[in-house]
């Protein structure tokens, strides 16, 4: 024993020596050559043989008039972080035995290197770029086939997030669609739409409750989105922030007819800037500012007065529609200064989009529709660490919408 802990001791300082040597010199200790392929080489060879001999001591007792006993090795090589190492995997004479640690056929050690690879493809890295980066950084060549491979294990994940059930209530929703282009079957690139609905929950954090793709944004498919949240257990919305899209509101109200639609503001405001003279945009925009940035939606209907006054005989179109649309355009009026700068427009799901964009900007075009959710999910994985907290005096916030709504907005007090 004695003799054994020495051997062991002296193996211990001769890695430890090796180690040093490799840091002071900045030669990489996970590389080839590294001082951690040898220790993972031993690692994996020792759990395969134990791994064989707990197969054929379950196997004896689930089945003792089965004969089976090892049978040879078999070596082959393995990419790890460590670099490419050569195992060691024990046979059987039946061939049952099926290593878990490292499945039959597998060539790279996913558990080791699957959760970095899908940290850069979720920083927007190509496949190219991801072989390069692991590469310099553990010496170890990954085929782009190889990496597509382990990106493509995530899709059961991504359709079993998008099918969860969800929350019965959520107090705010921000709708809104973000466009790709993918290549269709026939491999021309078609334009595509990503239906996504940005929450605030009950505890006031920020929730990605559902995310769908389309050929094109239109309200007969937000009625489809809405339909699905249903089924998925969402049984009242309080208030929805959606853009102008024509049909969006009955979409809505045909599903939650309890909902409160807020129109985005500053969709409105640019829908009718373009129909204004360049000559009278600023004097236009200076005299419509007063309409939506007025204390109360009182002042809020003079100053639409006032600007009809001014405005409407020269651009009747523009103050129309801002009086067909204004009931659902005012609704934040009835809330403090607080709750009006979060639902007065579609800031923040168009802020996710826009860190979306960040990450999807060197991709041109998709290969399917599927690469694009996958991509958008890993990005929200990054992104929703900073949605651990509730929003700024949600506190308040909670109260206020308890007032405004009663036991429609669901509060933890009795």
């Amino acid at each position: 024993m004695a003799k054994q802990l020495t051997k062991e001791s002296a193996e211990f300082q001769q890695m430890r020596d090796l180690a040093l040597k490799q840091l002071l010199s900045g030669q990489s200790l996970t590389g080839e050559g590294g001082v951690f392929a040898p220790l993972l080489k031993q690692f994996l060879d020792s759990a395969l043989e134990a791994e064989m001999a707990s197969h054929l001591e379950e196997e004896s007792l689930e089945q003792p008039e089965v004969k089976n006993k090892r049978n040879g090795k078999r070596t082959k090589t393995v990419k790890t972080i460590a670099g490419e190492i050569e195992v060691t995997t024990p046979q059987d004479r039946n061939s049952s035995f099926q290593p878990s640690i490292i499945p039959k056929r597998e060539t790279i050690l996913a558990d080791n290197m699957a959760p970095k690879i899908l940290s850069l493809y979720s920083k927007g890295m190509s496949l190219s770029d991801i072989s390069s980066h692991i590469k310099e950084l553990y010496d170890v060549s990954i085929s782009d086939q190889t990496l597509s491979s382990i990106i493509e294990r995530i899709t059961p994940e991504v359709k079993a997030w998008q099918n969860r059930f969800l929350d019965s209530v959520y107090p705010i929703v921000w709708m809104d669609a973000i466009h790709f282009k993918v290549k269709g079957e026939d491999r021309r690139t078609e334009s595509r739409a990503v239906y996504n609905i940005l929450a605030l929950n009950k505890d006031g954090r920020k929730e990605l409750i559902g995310m769908y793709i389309s050929d094109s944004e239109g309200a007969n498919f937000w009625l489809q989105v809405l339909s699905d949240l249903k089924n998925r257990g969402v049984k009242d919305i309080l208030i929805a922030c959606t853009d102008n899209l024509k049909g969006f509101s009955e979409a809505i109200l045909s599903v939650y007819p309890a909902a409160e639609i807020q129109k985005c503001v500053i969709h409105q405001v640019r829908g009718s800037i373009k129909y204004v003279a360049s000559k009278d945009q600023r004097e236009f925009m200076k005299d419509l500012k007063l309409v939506y940035k007025a204390m109360t939606k009182e002042i809020a209907e003079d100053e639409l007065n006032n600007l009809d006054e001014k405005w409407g005989k020269k651009y009747p179109i523009v103050i129309e529609s801002w009086r067909r649309n204004w009931s659902e355009l005012s609704a934040y009026f009835t809330y403090d200064p607080m709750i009006r700068k979060m639902i007065y427009t579609t800031n923040a799901v168009e802020g996710f989009h826009r860190q979306i964009r960040k990450v999807t900007k060197n991709k041109s075009v998709f290969p399917n529709d599927m690469s694009v959710l996958k991509l958008i999910y890993l990005a929200l994985n990054n992104i929703s660490k900073k949605w651990t907290m509730p929003i700024v005096n949600w506190a308040i916030t909670a109260q206020q919408l308890r007032i405004k709504f009663g036991d429609r907005m669901p509060m933890d007090i009795k």
